[in-house]
């Protein structure tokens, strides 16, 4: 019979004590461990914003005309603030934007720490990683709405309208990352004026259209009157977001 040896006080069984006490220890470490992955979905110590869809659509209408019209305001970002939310997040909004430096949306919205629950990438579209983080910001953060923002004169959009209109090609996977884009392209050729401009606001309403038929998630958010989402675009000079609500 195989006898394994307690090395903490040369004990041979192993139902010794010390071994009990070394593999309830490990027991233990594990479960601290694994704890971030079992507590999401449970109650977070900051409680969920009690916002509700219009409230917040509003808090962003009001911040982003403060910023476009240089008004000061003072956002939440001191250390009582990072304190606060070092002990959890209750953002109010989730907002798929664009890389692009010019458009950070804490400043153009007026918003401070821990109030946006921010997806981006080039052309503002949704793979397969940011609908998670959408359904994470609505599923278990409680954001109550989610606004897709696409911008003037985005270049990934741009990117997109030369596939279409002289079949571009581009280096690495750039190629990939705006083939989702060329739809609201195409959607895009029949309408008057600037392509590219045409081509940012179909882009940002197919995108948030389309959030609507890809996860269950939204749509039980949707379908309970607590969610909802609307695309918007902003304009590089002036500062302003118009708004598109009907999605």
């Amino acid at each position: 019979m195989l006898r394994i040896s307690c090395r903490c006080c040369g004990g041979a069984s192993p139902s010794h004590p010390g071994r009990r006490a070394f593999l309830a220890g490990a027991a233990a470490a594990a479960a601290g461990a694994l704890w971030p992955l079992q507590a999401v979905g449970a109650g977070s110590p900051v409680p969920k914003t009690t916002l509700t869809s219009d409230q917040a659509l509003q808090l962003l209408k009001t911040g982003n005309e403060d910023f476009r019209t240089d008004a000061p305001y003072r956002a939440q970002q001191g250390r009582e603030r990072r304190v606060e939310l070092a002990r959890g997040q209750a953002p109010f909004c989730v907002l798929v934007g664009c890389s692009d430096s010019r458009v950070p949306p804490e400043l153009l919205f007026g918003r401070g720490l821990g109030e946006l629950f921010i997806v981006r990438n080039a052309g503002n579209t949704v793979d397969t990683a940011a609908l998670g983080s959408i359904e994470y910001g609505v599923g278990v953060l409680g954001c109550p709405l989610v606004v897709v923002l696409g911008h003037e004169s985005c270049g990934a959009v741009a990117a997109a309208v030369e596939v279409v209109e002289r079949n571009a090609t581009f280096p690495g996977v750039i190629g990939e990352m705006v083939q989702p884009i060329i739809p609201a392209v195409l959607a895009a050729r029949g309408q008057p004026g600037d392509l590219l401009d045409a081509s940012v606001r179909s882009n940002a309403r197919r995108v948030a259209a389309r959030l609507k038929t890809q996860s269950t998630v939204v749509q039980d958010g949707l379908r309970e009157g607590r969610l909802r989402i609307v695309a918007a675009r902003y304009s590089l000079a002036d500062g302003n977001v118009e708004w598109f609500e009907d999605i």
